[in-house]
Parts: structure tokens; C-alpha cells; sequence
């Protein structure tokens, strides 16, 4: 598999897994009346007649119900089920989640929902749940990132242990330590401070040792794909070749690097440090990306666009080549049309706008909406028509935060220098909002 395929696969996953975030939140936001929200998941493989079976079987259970309101909802879910599970003839490959029931809207009115998701990893769960709230628990081990990195920076002053896994850092332990320097004093007591600094450098290695399996280790077998030493001595080399050193985490040391500094400093420049060895690893992905998109707004290329308005600008010329969006941004995506002039407009409107709905007047005339959703979500459906690649980024990591919160969240890598201010709004077919309410 050629380096570009592996790219558009690790791509495509970034993007079913925002989906599946997006599916959780909104799933974990309903609410319904009584025990009429249904959660049917079959694993790969399962017979999909034996669940048809007992939804039937439910379905005879819950026309005993008493309550006639819980009864007619909970039969309804169920009902809809069965209609859901009528579409597939057999389990899908990686195995189907079902949710089925009637929940209730922001304002107070029942809303009939049915979801049917074919997993994009198989999830080797079974379940039937009917209850006042969908379970979407196993849903989260599809944005579970299976590499999962240890650290273990060592020097002179102390030992930190610590995981990397997608872009998610943490510290696991770290502990000091006081080791006797080398010295010209002592006489006829040389030896004897040297053989004492030797002990006390031996101990401190048994120690890490030890630490190490504790928190590398699980039922016999290390809990990491792999593990990086780092340090600014050679207490890291020591280690390695030491007997003292597990052998089951030996045979998966990466890489060695030497950093600058020991604790949580030495454990950043360790992540960049070994960031060709992890170089699939989300964390490293989304440095990598921001520091190129700072990088070219430093030397003032005009290759790159921030904000909604030079972003949708770009989009529309074709001009990005890799479109930049956080996870959690809250930007909505109106299609208007006046009732009068026909005259049809898009606006884009962030959350807080969203609030107040005044740009749905033109005076004392309501414009109506042919549609409205999330940009996120709009442009995940589009953004191949536009000829760019789609990278979904966290505020979890330094360079990231500083996109979200100084750029908007949203901006992207252009194939060619754009002068924004050049271009004229008679140019842009769809009008967009100031960027002002995002800063």
C-alpha cells in the first residue's frame, strides 16, 4: 500500500470517527417519556433473524404494559425497529447499531427517531436495551485510537512515565531522586564514594526498572505499542542494555532520544523528538499541520485562509488544497430565500449569532430557510466537490488551541497565493457573515 493510499485510509477513519462524536453527542442529548428508547446492537457475524425473533418477542412483553401511553410508545419503538431491520438481509461486516424511539425536542414535542449505523470498525458488542435514554457506551471504543505509546524520560534528577495515544498526552508517574555527584575529595576514601555513587546509580536504575513493568505491563504483556526512552544522560543507554530492564518492554523500545530537559519538558520534545517513529499518531499529525499553516503566515505567502468568510471564498475558487476545521466548531450554514424577490442567499452564523435571529428579517419580511445545518457537517458531505483534503484538528494540543482560539477554527493550506482583499463581493456568489463574532 503506497504512502498516499495509507494517507486517505487514516483520513477516512479522522472522519467517520468525528461522525460517530457527532452521533454520541446528539444521542446522549435525547431524552424520551418512560422506557420507549430502544438500543439494538448485533457484532459481526451474529444470525440477523435471531434478533428479528426477539424483537417479536419484546414486542409481546411490552403489549402487557399497563401504562397505555408507555405501552403505544414502547411498541411504536419497537415496531420501528423491526422496519429498520427489515432493510438488511444479513449482519453487515463490521455489525449494526439500532436506535429506535421517540424523544423530545428542545421545545417539549414528541419527535419520532430512527437510526440505523453500520460501524466503519466491527463492534463485538450484543445488546438490547429499552430504556428512558440511548446507550451509546460501546459506541465509544470506534474513536478509540489501538496505538498507544509509552514515555519514559530519565536524567540525573528524576523519572517520568507517560503515554501518547492519538493526541491524547498523559502523565502516568514520576518520581526524584538525589544521586551523589563525582567528586576530587575523600583521600583514602575515594573508592569508597565512588563504590557508594556506583550503588546508588544501580539502585536508581532497579527503581525505573521496576516502575516501568508496573506501568508498562498488564496480565504479563506490555499495554503499549511501543516504547520511547529519553533523558539528557546516559542513565537512558544504561537501561537499555542493563539486565535490570524488562525484556517484554526491550523488544519494544522505538527509539532512544536525547532531550534538553528532564519531567513534562522532556516528555514534549520526546513527542517531537520521536516524531518520525509516530508518525501516524494524531498528536504529531495535527503539530505537523498547525506548525505548516503558521509557518506560512509567517513568511507571509498568502497560501493560506482563516476564518469562515476567506475560507468559503476559498472553497468556492478551488484554490485550498488541505481544509483545516475543529472538531467542536459551531458555525451554522443558512440557505435562505426571500419570499418576494426569490432571491435566494447563503449565510454562515456562529453559535452566539445563532442566538439572535434578526438576519432572518429583511425589515418586517421573514426570509425562509430551505435549509439549515452545522458547516462541520455540510462541508464533511461536500468537501470532495471542492478537490481538498479535510483534516479535523483538537484544542487539546498547544498549536491547536492557538488555531481555535486565534483563528476561528476553521482555515485551510491553499495551492496558490490568494489576495483576499483584492477580490471584489461581486465575485462570491453566496454572502457570508463577518468573522468578527468569533473573536
Amino acid at each position: 500500500m503506497s504512502a498516499e493510499q495509507q494517507g486517505g485510509i487514516i483520513a477516512e477513519t479522522a472522519i467517520e470517527q468525528w461522525k460517530i462524536k457527532r452521533l454520541i453527542k446528539s444521542l446522549d442529548r435525547a431524552k424520551g417519556n418512560g422506557t420507549s428508547m430502544i438500543t439494538l446492537i448485533i457484532p459481526p457475524g451474529d444470525d440477523i433473524n435471531r434478533h428479528t425473533q426477539l424483537l417479536v418477542n419484546e414486542a409481546s412483553t411490552a403489549s402487557r404494559i399497563k401504562s397505555r401511553v408507555n405501552r403505544l410508545s414502547v411498541l411504536t419503538a419497537i415496531t420501528s425497529a423491526q422496519q429498520k431491520l427489515k432493510q438488511y438481509n444479513r449482519t453487515p461486516p463490521n455489525g449494526l447499531v439500532i436506535y429506535c424511539g421517540t424523544v423530545l425536542t428542545e421545545e417539549g414535542k414528541e419527535k419520532k427517531l430512527t437510526i440505523g449505523l453500520e460501524p466503519f470498525r466491527p463492534i463485538n458488542t450484543s445488546m438490547y436495551l429499552c430504556d428512558n435514554k440511548f446507550h451509546t457506551e460501546d459506541l465509544h471504543c470506534l474513536l478509540e485510537n489501538d496505538d498507544k505509546f509509552g514515555f519514559l524520560i530519565m536524567d540525573g534528577h528524576g523519572s517520568l512515565y507517560g503515554t501518547l495515544c492519538g493526541n491524547t498526552r498523559e502523565i502516568l508517574h514520576k518520581f526524584s531522586v538525589d544521586l551523589p555527584k563525582k567528586h576530587g575529595r575523600g583521600g583514602q576514601s575515594a573508592l569508597r564514594f565512588a563504590r557508594l555513587r556506583l550503588e546508588k546509580r544501580h539502585n536508581y536504575l532497579r527503581k525505573v526498572a521496576e516502575f516501568a513493568v508496573q506501568m508498562f505491563i498488564t496480565n504479563d504483556r506490555p499495554n503499549i505499542k511501543g516504547l520511547v526512552l529519553a533523558g539528557s544522560a546516559e542513565f537512558k543507554n544504561d537501561l537499555s542494555v542493563s539486565d535490570l530492564f524488562d525484556p517484554r518492554l526491550l523488544n519494544i523500545v522505538l527509539k532512544i532520544v536525547d532531550v534538553s530537559y528532564g519531567g513534562e519538558n522532556g516528555f514534549n520534545q520526546a513527542i517531537e523528538l520521536a516524531g518520525e517513529t509516530l508518525a501516524n499518531v494524531k498528536f504529531i499529525q495535527e503539530k505537523k499541520l498547525i506548525s505548516q499553516f503558521m509557518e506560512e503566515i509567517a513568511i507571509d505567502s498568502g497560501k493560506v485562509c482563516f476564518g469562515i468568510n476567506e475560507t468559503v471564498q476559498a472553497l468556492e475558487m478551488g484554490a485550498i488544497d488541505t481544509l483545516i476545521i475543529w472538531e467542536s466548531l459551531e458555525i451554522t450554514r443558512y440557505h435562505l430565500r426571500h419570499p418576494k424577490t426569490e432571491e435566494e442567499t447563503i449565510l454562515f452564523k456562529s453559535a452566539i449569532a445563532d442566538k439572535n435571529k434578526d438576519f432572518l428579517k429583511d425589515g418586517e419580511i421573514d426570509l425562509d430557510i430551505l435549509e439549515n445545518q452545522p458547516f462541520s457537517e455540510w462541508i464533511v458531505n461536500n468537501f470532495k466537490n471542492f478537490g481538498c483534503k479535510l483534516e479535523f484538528i483538537t484544542d487539546r494540543s498547544q498549536e491547536g488551541n492557538q488555531f481555535c482560539k486565534g483563528f476561528g477554527g476553521v482555515g485551510g493550506l491553499l495551492r496558490y497565493r490568494v489576495e483576499f482583499n483584492d477580490l471584489d463581493d461581486d465575485d462570491f456568489d453566496e454572502v457570508v457573515d463577518s468573522d468578527d463574532e468569533w473573536f
